[in-house]
């Protein structure tokens, strides 16, 4: 026979009190829910959105944005200019080095060199430096021609 335990039993009287949860908002959103609430008649309520179900506000933003980076950036990058791609070449081939030798002597890639020479680049003050050290002539600033 199971034994019971020796003292007093006692009974808790507080009351429970049990609750739905909280409707969280994305299920108020749902359209059972809201049919519900009118057939129940709770309030609910409606906002009409501005141009709702027509896509004109992405539109409207994407030209805005459109505008303000062609205002905020050039539209095309300055190239090296003819007469410093002329200097370049000529300097070059006095000093009978071709675009290899003088990329090698200024520590940079061979296509750095020709794209120089084809005017291709955007001129970088670092690179005109070390050419004009290597070759000998004036690249940056007025160029004296003879």
């Amino acid at each position: 026979m199971p034994m019971r335990p020796t003292g007093g039993l006692k009974q808790e009287w507080d009351p429970i009190v049990l609750q739905k949860p909280k409707m969280k908002a994305q299920d108020l959103k749902d359209p059972k829910v809201v049919n519900q609430a009118l057939r129940t008649g709770a309030q609910v309520q409606t906002v009409k959105k501005f141009a709702g179900g027509l896509n004109k506000k992405a539109a409207t933003a994407a030209v805005n944005v459109r505008k303000l980076d062609e205002a905020a950036e050039p539209a095309a990058l300055e190239k090296v200019p003819m007469d410093v791609r002329k200097a370049i070449q000529k300097a070059r081939i006095e000093k009978k080095m071709s675009q290899a030798d003088l990329a090698k002597k200024i520590n940079e890639r061979t296509q750095v060199v020709a794209e120089y020479e084809n005017g291709k680049a955007v001129p970088n003050q670092l690179v005109l430096g070390k050419m004009e050290k290597v070759l000998g002539v004036q690249l940056r600033g007025k160029i004296h021609k003879s």
